[in-house]
């Protein structure tokens, strides 16, 4: 019982954890703009309530311990492991950290921060030169930072689901459409013609398979 109890309750990891997220995202999208807050805010909201059940309180496992003993009586649910609810619950026989949904979670969460991560290059450069950022990832997306940051989510939500977390994520992917909407009206009412060539060229959040032609640079609209 000494072990399971040390699971949970390492409140210095959900700090330390949270911190250095937050801290990314506030890095690589700094807010302006009380939307931009707001958007912020949600995010590192999505963050805390993860990290507090991964490491502090699992809310998630205590909420549903009735189902969860009673279906998978086997499973020592008091376990971090246990936390990887998909591999627990498909029956994932090896170390969770190495089972289907950890992995394709891995490979969203580094794609997500790589994506930001570039797409900021890209832009701040394009700001500092006053062009449109029409290279790198803003070649293929018009909000490459706002994809970036669900696909960060989603790998989360893979690796760790909790209650609070999957309630979130539709209201931050919604807040994120919100903003990249507002965005692209004030670019059209700044840039006119120019922004119409580029929104006709740049798919928004989906690339298209095959890479289409922007137009000339100047500054991009999607400046955080």
């Amino acid at each position: 019982m000494h072990e399971q109890a040390s699971a949970y309750g390492l409140w210095l990891l959900v700090a330390i954890n949270s911190a250095l997220f937050i801290y990314f995202a506030f890095s690589f999208a700094p807010p302006k703009t009380s939307r931009d807050w707001r958007s912020l805010g949600a995010f590192s909201a999505f963050i805390l309530a993860l990290f507090t059940e991964m490491y502090g309180f699992p809310l998630t496992i205590y909420f549903l311990s009735g189902w969860l003993t009673s279906r998978f009586p086997q499973i020592d649910w008091l376990a971090h492991d246990s936390g990887h609810l998909l591999e627990m619950l498909f029956g994932w026989k090896g170390n969770p950290h190495f089972g289907p949904f950890h992995v394709v979670s891995n490979v969203l969460i580094i794609a997500g921060f790589w994506i930001v991560a570039s797409a900021w290059r890209v832009l701040h450069a394009a700001q500092k030169a006053g062009k449109l950022a029409t290279t790198g990832a803003y070649a293929r997306l018009r909000h490459p930072q706002y994809v970036g940051f669900v696909l960060v989510m989603t790998g989360f939500l893979l690796q760790w689901p909790t209650i609070l977390t999957l309630l979130m994520y539709p209201i931050l992917v919604y807040m994120y459409v919100r903003l990249a909407r507002r965005e692209e009206a004030d670019a059209r009412r700044e840039f006119g013609a120019e922004y119409e060539r580029y929104a006709a060229a740049v798919p928004a959040f989906f690339p298209r398979l095959r890479k289409g032609s922007a137009p000339a640079q100047r500054r991009h609209p999607d400046a955080p």
